[in-house]
Order: C-alpha cells, then sequence, then structure tokens
C-alpha cells in the first residue's frame, strides 16, 4: 500500500476500531451510530471503507468524538449524541482527545485525497469538503441575493424583459458575490439541490432548506426581516446613507453602542471606497431547526464580496474555517464583523486570523450550556 493509499485509509480504518473496540466489552453497531448521527448506514459504511475512500465533514467526526466520549451514548432505548454541556470532566477531556486524532487524521487524508486526484493545478472535489459552506449530502441549499430595486433596473439596458436581449441575472445587486458563492457551493455539494433566488421569487420551500443570504438590509428584504427576528444579536445595519458619516454597522457594548464605518473619500460628487465593513453570521435557520442560515452583508457590494471570499479564496478558505471552528466550536450560532480593505477596484480578502481585520465577534451556545 502506497503512503498516499494508506493516509488515506487511516481515518477509515480508524473510525471502524472505535465502533469494534473502543470499549472492548460493547461492541457500537451501524445502526446505532445511524440514530445516534441522523444519516443512514450505507453513509457510515462509506466513511469506514478503506477500498472507495469517502471522506466525512468535520461535523460529523464532532459527533463521533462526542460519542464516543462517554459510554452514557448508548444509555436508554436509543443511541444518542449527548450535549458537551452534559459531558463530565473527564468525558470532556476524552471527547478532546478524540476530536484531535480524528481531526489530524482527516487532515492527513484530505492532503493525500488532493495529492492523489489534483491534475494540471485544478483542485479535486475533496478540496471544496472543508469549510462552512459544505452540508451534509443531498440536503438542498438556496441562495437568497440582493436584488436591484424596479425602478433602477429600468435604467439598465437588457434588464426589462419586453426587451428582446433581456438577461434576468441583471436583477441581481450582488453579482460579484453571487457568481463566487454559486460556483463553490455547487463544488461543495455535488449531490444535493442548490437554487438560486430573489426575494420577488421566492417560495415558501425555499426558506426551509440551508438558506445563505446576500446582500444588506436595504437591497435584500429577507436579511432585513431575518435580523429583526433575531433580538439576541447584538450587530445591526444601519443604512443611513443621508447621515453626515453614511451607512454603518452598529454593536451593542455593555450599556452603550458603537459604531463601524466604512472608510471613504470625497472628490466633488465622486465617493472612492477604501474600506468597508462586512457582516458574516451562521446559525440555525429560525423557519427549520434541522438547517442553517447564513448571512454574508456589507454596507457596499464590495464589502459582501469581502465576506463571501473569506471562506471562498483558496488561500484563505482554510485558514478561515479553521479559525471559526477553534474560536467558536460548538456554538448554535455565531457572527463576525469585519474590515474588508478596497485596494483600487480589487477587493482583498480578509484573513480573520488577523486582529486588524475582525471587529467584533459573538456567539450564542448550544442549548444546556
Amino acid at each position: 500500500m502506497s503512503g498516499d493509499d494508506s493516509a488515506r485509509s487511516a481515518l477509515a480504518r480508524r473510525l471502524r476500531e472505535l465502533r469494534d473496540g473502543h470499549w472492548p466489552d460493547l461492541r457500537v453497531t451501524q445502526a446505532q451510530l445511524r440514530d445516534a448521527f441522523g444519516v443512514s448506514v450505507p453513509l457510515i459504511s462509506s466513511w469506514e471503507s478503506v477500498h472507495l475512500v469517502k471522506i466525512p465533514p468535520m461535523h460529523r467526526l464532532e459527533k463521533y468524538a462526542a460519542f464516543f466520549a462517554t459510554r452514557r451514548s448508548l444509555a436508554g432505548d436509543t443511541a444518542r449524541v449527548l450535549p458537551l454541556a452534559e459531558l463530565t470532566p473527564d468525558e470532556l477531556d476524552e471527547h478532546k482527545r478524540l476530536l484531535a486524532e480524528l481531526t489530524r487524521l482527516r487532515q492527513a487524508a484530505l492532503r493525500a485525497q488532493l495529492a492523489a486526484e489534483d491534475a494540471g493545478g485544478v483542485p479535486s472535489a475533496a478540496a471544496f469538503l472543508e469549510g462552512p459552506w459544505h452540508f451534509p449530502e443531498g440536503e438542498p441549499i438556496t441562495i437568497i441575493c440582493s436584488q436591484i430595486p424596479e425602478e433602477q433596473r429600468a435604467r439598465i439596458p437588457f434588464a426589462v424583459p419586453s426587451q428582446g436581449d433581456y438577461i434576468e441575472l441583471y436583477k441581481y445587486s450582488d453579482l460579484d458575490s453571487l457568481f463566487e458563492l454559486w460556483g463553490h457551493v455547487r463544488a461543495a455539494n455535488p449531490h444535493s439541490q442548490v437554487t438560486l433566488r430573489a426575494t420577488e421569487d421566492l417560495r415558501s420551500d425555499d426558506l426551509t432548506t440551508h438558506v445563505a443570504l446576500l446582500g444588506g438590509v436595504d437591497y435584500n428584504e429577507v436579511t432585513a426581516s431575518t435580523l429583526a427576528r433575531m433580538p439576541e444579536l447584538p450587530v445591526r445595519q444601519v443604512p443611513d446613507w443621508e447621515g453626515e458619516r453614511g451607512p454603518y454597522f452598529e454593536v451593542a457594548e455593555g450599556s452603550g453602542t458603537r459604531r463601524h464605518h466604512p472608510v471613504t473619500t470625497r472628490s466633488g460628487d465622486d465617493v472612492r471606497l477604501l474600506e468597508d465593513v462586512a457582516f458574516f453570521y451562521r446559525g440555525v435557520n429560525p423557519d427549520n431547526r434541522e438547517r442553517t442560515l447564513t448571512i454574508c452583508n456589507g454596507m457596499y457590494a464590495r464589502g459582501v464580496y469581502g465576506a463571501v471570499r473569506a471562506l471562498t479564496d483558496a488561500r484563505f478558505r482554510d485558514r478561515n474555517a479553521a479559525y471559526l471552528r477553534e474560536r467558536f466550536g460548538q456554538a448554535r450560532s455565531y457572527s463576525l464583523l469585519m474590515r474588508v480593505r478596497i485596494e483600487g477596484r480589487v477587493v482583498i480578502t480578509p484573513d480573520w486570523t488577523l486582529e486588524a481585520f475582525r471587529l467584533h465577534e459573538w456567539s450564542e451556545p448550544t442549548h444546556g450550556a
């Protein structure tokens, strides 16, 4: 067996070992893991296969670590994963040890798979299995993009349906962000349905999938209404375009608030954007607790693009995804307010591991924590 093959199969062998022999007097069946994880037996079997290697996503390995950290996972009639808040100090130490081991094996497997599959400089599908934009296989995803107001659309050539060369995409106001995110989400979820919607085209079923909202509160009505339903969130977007310093994000801090404005320069009527303020949020979908809600918005379109690129840019996505895992762990929901620097017309991808890019962080603990 080559070194690459050995590294790719080591995680599969370890998952099988956990199930067969972690507790010498107690063998765990695939059906029990199915009940605990909420997945199918064939999927669990694929994770244990050393021949057709399928690398499980990180959130599944977190469940493995929590499950095998305590025999109490098998107490009662149905196997289950206990919340971390219910684990004893010794069980938490075991969870930490197992998660570190499985994470290391997974990273080695991904590196080996990339080396085996990468051809001509084009990344393989395994490159997209990391990070928040990878969802459980087969679960539908809806991207809801901000929309240019109808009166402004009327002034754009080819944006009017009565025109012979009508282009429907012209109704979206964050095309850079949409183009970037659409390709990445499709690559990261090749077996899931990914749907694009403008607010005027929404259907009720769209809002109960994994939902990704692109754009701020002035152009995306769903972003505005969703944020209004989150009183616990300490960040508020204020589109004060007529104010002395313009629009801003406001953060509740203790008994007061702090405002974060974009940085601009003026020359006559021209405004040049030097630095935008952007917002990333991930939490439970309020319309379906079995799915997620993600928000990428900014005061300007370039801020939205920076928030998206933080987790799609090949140079930064793994680093930023790792930061989210380390910083927020098992949090039920979390958010990050960031600077997005603009160099001429170019948006510089923010590096969340650098404090200078992070303006504010917040998280809501897992229930019971």
